[in-house]
């Protein structure tokens, strides 16, 4: 298949190297730093994702740009038939959801959603073994560091208008998504935001909590003020047992379970191996003609409950 990615940052990069190793070399990326998308050795650059998508037309388009502009780029891309795989989120405004669903349903093209860290051995141990019961009770935490060298990147990153929020949004949206795929949505939503050690340096939050409320209640903390980055850890109480999660191992009442090891990592490390598995999933699913159970709807989930968490902040 002939694909293109838009966006050559850490993460754009991160699926350049994984469509190589799956023989699908890009044809083609877009980026506005020329630099970055004179860099891509066998693609061709372009700095406008309309021109990419109309002179190269490609099978599938990956879409890595600041969150921003997923929305537009989602819509334009389907409606010209062009299979999507989208990094997370999904969207930053609700308005933006009801239109990608509404481009995902007549398009012939497909629209697939990274959230990558299902695709886990640990993940996949919690869905197995929570599939017939619900979980009393479910918490994850985030603790990572971000600074301002990591905001410096990038003029988006850090402001509510083209980053559409902070930890909750970026970083911790991947809990998010776990503790609903296997607590189930919730029924309401309460939360709390704070910038705490961040002040000056960026406008949306660096610490937050929400709590989801119903049959299996679960609550996320999330900060980027630690000290240094610490793996992700969700745990599941249920009839007196205790499941942890971790990105690469799980427990159960303190007992290590016997996992597949997870395969090579790409990127940063907090990434998880689950990206190679999606975007091969996302192609096999292609060439079945089938569709990607991760698609538009999935991808909203985590994405209304941050949202529910911002707007009752004012944002």
């Amino acid at each position: 298949m002939k694909t293109a990615v838009a966006g050559i940052g850490v993460i754009g990069r991160v699926h350049v190297e994984v469509l190589r190793e799956l023989g699908h070399a890009p044809a083609a990326v877009c980026d506005v730093i020329p630099e970055r998308r004179e860099g891509i050795a066998g693609a061709k650059g372009y700095g406008d994702f309309s021109e990419m998508l109309e002179k190269e037309r490609p099978d599938v388009v990956h879409i890595c740009t600041p969150h921003m502009l997923h929305a537009d780029m989602i819509v334009e891309a389907l409606g010209r038939d062009i299979n999507v795989l989208c990094e997370k989120p999904l969207c930053i405004k609700a308005e933006d959801i009801p239109r990608i669903l509404e481009a995902e349903k007549n398009s012939r093209g497909m629209l697939g959603v990274c959230l990558q860290n299902r695709y886990n051995a640990s993940s996949l141990f919690a869905k197995s073994f929570f599939e017939k019961k619900k979980p009393d009770f479910a918490f994850g935490s985030v603790l990572w560091h971000r600074d301002a060298a990591y905001y410096a990147t990038g003029e988006w990153r850090g402001k509510w208008a083209t980053e559409g929020g902070g930890v909750l949004i970026n970083q911790a949206i991947h809990t998010v998504d776990l503790l609903q795929w296997i607590c189930g949505d919730p029924e309401s939503v309460t939360g709390e935001i704070s910038l705490r050690s961040l002040k000056g340096v960026i406008e949306v939050e660096d610490t937050a909590f929400l709590r989801g409320e119903g049959e299996s209640p679960f609550e996320v903390f999330a900060t980027n003020t630690a000290s240094v980055d610490m793996p992700v850890e969700l745990r599941f109480a249920s009839k007196g047992e205790v499941l942890t999660v971790l990105p690469d191992g799980a427990t159960l009442n303190g007992e290590p379970v016997d996992l597949k090891k997870d395969e090579a990592w790409y990127g940063k490390r907090q990434y998880g191996s689950g990206h190679a598995k999606l975007i091969a999933d996302f192609y096999d699913h292609i060439a079945r003609g089938e569709k990607f159970p991760l698609d538009g709807r999935e991808g909203a989930r985590a994405v209304k409950t941050v949202l529910a968490v911002y707007a009752a902040a004012g944002h």
